[in-house]
């Protein structure tokens, strides 16, 4: 992995590849600058070097050029957060992009419009990745939300830069997070796995039982394997064609020494709404016309006693539907439970966007070891595959 410290940036333009899909309100003000913030200490770390930074980036998903989704809304955030007055060109390629990268004095940041005006970048085409690559001298990827995507500006754009292309900070610090669970995590190691469906998180599930020491399962997955073991789970959200391999899930887990955790209590609605009246059963007797949707006190017990006792920890997914107020204790309660043991000096990673959204929505960020920025790119880095964004940093 070639890091930012590794390369020289004194008088050399870098083409930074950043994360800048950020959340618009109706006046085109960003209304979470997490991702802008995450880029600023390699941005910084290149200025202080003496180099001038090229930023590209897309927003949402437009078809050809709508104004609704210009970068040009984002100057004056962007600006803010860096400390430096953000140059901007309405244009990505071609003769005006190349003329005002070329003119960039050291010290100096400019932001080019948005990469998907453009179909080529999300085909990954060569020709327009190599018009990319002729605004900068050094190529630096710091967009890990994108990483899993082999699109002209993540994944194509490196081979123009055989000899000078590096990890941004933040990419390399998920990439290491990630590897802190997934490759050294020290034992014993949980994941802690929500979500709806079963069978949206086979292949994350498979990777786990090959890394974890534990696995506790939260959300609506909870009624798939309920039912799978005979339990009855009333108007709970189920998934009874995988009822069979989750059976099979269990007997694998236990062949691999790894134990898996099922609550063994609910909060269940008699209406799928915060103003559902509540009551609580035992996992696998939930009656007709209730539906679970959180966690019981009793299995937030389990679950805390043995997360304090766990060394590496991973959130992936809230345990309920944190959306409502009164059904989110569940997944405050594992929060919490996290942030004790990353305290007594646990390692603790959250990803994906609802865990992420619920840590920050409770004040819980600060108490995990690391939050990743990138969902997708994280559930395929959990999941064992390359993410091409990387492997071409690594060719």
């Amino acid at each position: 992995m070639r890091l930012l410290q590794e390369q020289n940036f004194h008088s050399e333009r870098a083409v930074i590849r950043v994360d800048f899909n950020v959340p618009l309100n109706d006046e085109f003000q960003v209304t979470d600058k997490t991702r802008i913030q995450a880029a600023k200490p390699t941005i910084e770390y290149i200025l202080s070097q003496g180099g001038s930074c090229v930023l590209l980036s897309h927003l949402g998903r437009p078809k050809g050029r709508d104004p609704k989704l210009s970068l040009k809304h984002i100057v004056n955030e962007v600006s803010m957060i860096l400390g430096v007055s953000v140059l901007f060109c309405d244009q990505t390629v071609g003769s005006e992009a190349v003329s005002m990268a070329s003119a960039l004095e050291p010290g100096q940041i400019l932001l080019m419009e948005n990469l998907r005006y453009h179909q080529e970048e999300t085909k990954g085409d060569e020709a327009f990745a190599e018009q990319l690559a002729q605004l900068g001298s050094v190529y630096v990827n710091d967009a890990f939300g994108t990483a899993h995507r082999a699109h002209s500006s993540t994944t194509i754009m490196a081979k123009f830069f055989p000899e000078k292309k590096c990890f941004g900070t933040l990419l390399a610090n998920e990439v290491k997070a990630i590897d802190k669970v997934m490759k050294d995590g020290e034992s014993p190691v949980v994941a802690i796995l929500g979500g709806a469906k079963v069978s949206s998180k086979i292949t994350i599930i498979e990777s786990l039982l090959e890394k974890v020491d534990h696995l506790i399962i939260g959300g609506g997955m909870v009624y798939t394997f309920t039912k799978a073991l005979g339990g009855t789970v009333g108007n709970s959200i189920c998934e009874p064609d995988f009822c069979d391999y989750a059976l099979e899930l269990l007997e694998k887990a236990k062949s691999k020494g790894v134990e898996i955790h099922l609550p063994v209590d609910v909060v269940a609605g008699n209406d799928f709404s915060n103003d559902a009246t509540q009551k609580v059963f035992e996992v696998r007797n939930i009656a007709e016309g209730w539906e679970g949707l959180d966690a019981g006190p009793k299995s937030c017990e389990n679950f805390h006693n043995l997360i304090l006792k766990c060394k590496t920890i991973l959130w992936n997914g809230p345990l309920g539907v944190f959306e409502f107020p009164n059904f989110s204790k569940g997944t405050i309660s594992i929060g919490e439970s996290i942030g004790q043991a990353t305290k007594s000096g646990a390692f603790s990673l959250v990803g994906g966007g609802d865990s992420v959204a619920a840590v920050k929505q409770f004040g819980l960020a600060s108490k995990m070891s690391y939050i990743s920025t990138g969902g997708g790119a994280m559930l395929e880095s959990l999941e064992g595959k390359t993410l091409p964004g990387i492997a071409a940093l690594n060719a």
